[in-house]
């Protein structure tokens, strides 16, 4: 039995074969190769328009001109919604042509996405083993289509960036870094992933959990400094103006609890409690269970871990989307966790099984085709299941959450152990200091 579990040791150290590589390669240049050239070539003024955002904001730092003012090009007339420290890091790209740092930007994001595969697809990758590369390959591709990860190319976003910083964090074997540097580094860039600063708390990491916040203050108090005009507009006036500067909460493309609530009742008071009330609930129940898979990997061994660890970190990802006031569709790239923490190493059939479905009902734009269903002249019945449908992503994150939560983490606990079972391989500390 150690013979056996050693092998799969080996096979990681051994060298990588240029061929098997390079198809790998090949592969999933292939699949994203469409995407890209479809919005790089696309009319200017819908080219990566996030990316002039940010890219502006640079303008305006390098300017002395005030952060928050700052407008991009017509159509769009979009602002900077961002804390000072990522105007600071879009510095290097103003120094850039557009196109030059568009194309900068594109590889950025597919690397970005090439770590979170990495860590998503773990187990399952290192199953093939020799051709692990190919499998890689090919899960990259998968994944580009998903209609979050699809519209982070859309529009130049951050998303990637920002879960392969979480990720690194809470699922590294063994950091060579404090432990919850990169959370804070997320944190400092935007606000939405300060919900694994209470992940890392509920679940007993304390001591990572202050590294984030130190981390998050130092970086924010370092942009106090360079920009104290900027650093005081934001955390004094942009960011308390919410809906005002991220766009129409009621848009079709807000899956949050607050945009599903606003589609069906105008904002208000009444609104606003009942956003409150849901999201409270969505909060306690969500945490709880994400800390019950934490915990529960920590009982097992071998990809079983890895799987729930996984499933904990997903939980959190998607509560991001539902919890914030605005969750647009492109931040639900968390759902290649969930379908990394559904397929596990591959050798549970209905567990791939539902990972395949996961993946495919993101693979199709179906809030936009609830949209289609809604009219002042159509039938209540096709309102009604328009506005369903209109839903349908954040509806599924719910759902999601407490499949990882309840159904993954029941079968993990409860599956009986048989003999050359990927259980008995070794176990898996994912967030060990």
């Amino acid at each position: 039995m150690g013979a056996r579990n050693q092998k799969p040791a080996a096979r990681r150290g051994a060298p990588v074969e240029p061929l098997i590589l390079a198809a790998g390669i090949a592969i999933a240049l292939a699949a994203i190769a469409p995407i890209v050239v479809h919005w790089l070539t696309n009319p200017p003024d819908q080219r990566l328009v996030d990316l002039e955002v940010y890219r502006d904001g640079g303008r305006a730092v390098v300017r002395g001109a005030p952060l928050y003012d700052v407008l991009t090009q017509p159509p769009q007339f979009l602002p900077f919604t961002y804390p000072p420290f990522a105007a600071l890091l879009a510095v290097p790209f103003t120094l850039m042509s557009w196109k030059a740092s568009q194309w900068v930007w594109t590889a950025m994001i597919y690397i970005a996405l090439v770590t979170v595969v990495a860590y998503a697809f773990r187990d399952l990758i290192r199953r093939t083993g020799r051709w692990w590369p190919i499998a890689g390959g090919v899960l990259v591709g998968a994944m580009a289509w998903l209609v979050p990860v699809y519209d982070q190319m859309r529009f130049g976003q951050v998303g990637l960036f920002l879960m392969a910083l979480c990720l690194a964090d809470c699922a590294t074997e063994r950091a060579r870094w404090p432990r919850g540097l990169f959370i804070g580094l997320a944190v400092a860039i935007k606000l939405v992933p300060g919900v694994f600063l209470i992940y890392l708390w509920v679940v007993g990491r304390r001591d990572a959990a202050w590294n984030a916040v130190l981390t998050a203050a130092v970086v924010t108090l370092g942009s106090f400094a360079v920009l104290p005009s900027d650093s005081a507009d934001f955390w004094f006036g942009a960011l308390l103006e919410g809906g005002d500067r991220t766009g129409a909460v009621n848009g079709t493309t807000n899956q949050a609890i607050n945009g599903l609530i606003a589609r069906v009742d105008p904002p208000s008071p009444l609104g606003t409690l009942l956003w409150l009330v849901l999201g409270g609930v969505m909060a306690y129940y969500g945490y709880k269970l994400s800390r019950r898979a934490t915990l529960a990997a920590d009982e097992l061994t071998g990809p079983d871990s890895y799987s729930a660890r996984l499933a904990g970190i997903g939980i959190v990802g998607l509560l991001s989307v539902l919890l914030s006031p605005v969750g647009w569709i492109h931040h639900l790239v968390w759902i290649i966790v969930i379908v990394g923490a559904l397929a596990g190493d591959g050798r549970d059939t209905r567990r791939w099984r539902i990972a395949a479905l996961v993946w495919l009902y993101f693979l199709f734009p179906l809030p936009w085709w609830g949209t289609k269903l809604i009219g002042p002249e159509d039938p209540l019945i096709s309102v009604i299941v328009g506005r369903i449908v209109q839903h349908s992503f954040g509806i599924a994150a719910v759902i999601l959450v407490m499949i990882m939560g309840v159904w993954l983490v029941d079968r993990l606990l409860n599956r009986p152990v048989k003999p050359g079972s990927s259980r008995n391989d070794a176990g898996v500390g994912t967030l060990t200091p």
